[in-house]
């Protein structure tokens, strides 16, 4: 059962704030298209929403203090106050409505699903097109959710352009993107785009050990690690391929100035066998290298506040001694240019073997 609300979203005040008052002063659009990486929470954004909307007991509320205020009986600063926190209109999660959404089962708010893993297409929109002529069951609006929106093909956004140049007037349409680029420009210039931004990363690393009782130590590495995707961090938290794989880089980090070639290849081999992600696998490698150059400039005088991986003091000190400024700059160059290579699908083995040189020879 999904009892999330607004309090629940990280760091997107701005967004919030704008479907908020949208629903409070009644200005809301009919078409919505929310752009946000992979787990940046964009359903959980979408499905509060709708069941904002659809929310009985926050409707009457608000229909009631829309009636008030044109009949100017608020006067009082703390009416108006209260009109303006926006609690009106977060969803009760009691009522009949919230109940259903939280089910899965309201009527009104209808996810569109597709049978190709890869394609949304024109026959699943045209189903949307048949559905929508249909007046609402139960609430003031038909609400459609179409996740992966980038997944439609021509045709299919073509199709969709159709219903949202002329929309019914109880009609809503939520698309959510990881790419707006993919979508016509038509049917952008017909929505409200919302962006979801990057969240702090302390922000990150407080609602992990907050919210969630993630360790300090582990929500520090899972923040910056997530480049401010909450759930990504979120994902990370609880993900015991990450523990490996974070181990995996540490236990090289720490001894690759003693490694040789065949101990090189041996290291990179694990990374193969067991699957990690390439672009994961260097992304850590770059915290560890960021947490030398920090232990370097402000650890060695006994700041280490901003450290990442706290529980290897010891390693990052004898590195940050070791290793000069110039050379951390080289290796952090290094691993850029390995990524680099490796999307422009150069041999693996040989890309990795290159930067762990690389980096031996800092030391």
């Amino acid at each position: 059962m999904d009892s999330t609300t607004w309090n629940d979203i990280v760091g997107q005040d701005m967004l919030i704030e704008n479907l908020q008052s949208a629903i409070k002063y009644n200005k809301i659009s009919h078409a919505y298209l929310i752009e946000g990486e992979r787990l940046s929470g964009k359903r959980m954004i979408a499905d509060i929403f709708a069941r904002a909307l659809q929310c009985e007991c926050d409707r009457e509320d608000t229909q009631q203090q829309t009636s008030l205020f044109s009949l100017g009986m608020f006067e009082d600063n703390e009416q108006t106050d209260k009109a303006d926190t926006g609690e009106q209109i977060k969803p009760c999660n009691q009522c009949r409505s919230c109940r259903q959404a939280q089910n899965g089962n309201h009527p009104d708010i209808i996810y569109v699903e597709h049978e190709k893993p890869n394609v949304i297409s024109v026959d699943n929109i045209r189903r949307v097109n048949e559905d929508i002529a249909l007046k609402p069951y139960s609430g003031p609006y038909k609400i459609y959710i179409i996740d992966e929106a980038e997944k439609m093909n021509m045709q299919a956004q073509n199709a969709l352009l159709k219903t949202l140049e002329e929309p019914p007037e109880y009609a809503i349409i939520l698309l959510l993107t990881t790419r707006t680029e993919a979508m016509l420009q038509t049917i952008l210039s017909r929505c409200m785009v919302l962006n979801i931004k990057p969240v702090a990363e302390d922000a990150i690393k407080n609602y992990l050990m907050h919210s969630i009782q993630v360790p300090d130590y582990r929500a520090a590495v899972c923040a910056s690690f997530a480049r401010g995707n909450v759930g990504r961090a979120i994902e990370l938290a609880s993900n015991e391929a990450f523990d490996r794989l974070k181990s995996l880089v540490i236990s090289a980090m720490k001894n690759i100035a003693d490694m040789e070639i065949h101990q090189m290849s041996a290291e990179i081999k694990k990374i193969t066998e067991e699957k990690f992600d390439k672009d994961d696998y260097l992304d850590l490698c770059f915290i560890w290298f960021r947490d030398v150059l920090l232990y370097k400039a402000c650890g060695l005088y006994g700041d280490t506040n901003r450290i990442i991986f706290k529980e290897e003091r010891h390693d990052l000190e004898d590195a940050a001694r070791r290793c000069s400024y110039e050379g951390i700059e080289k290796v952090i160059h290094s691993i850029s240019r390995a990524r680099s290579r490796i999307a422009a699908n150069v041999n693996f083995d040989l890309t990795m073997e290159l930067m762990f040189l690389d980096i031996k020879a800092v030391f």
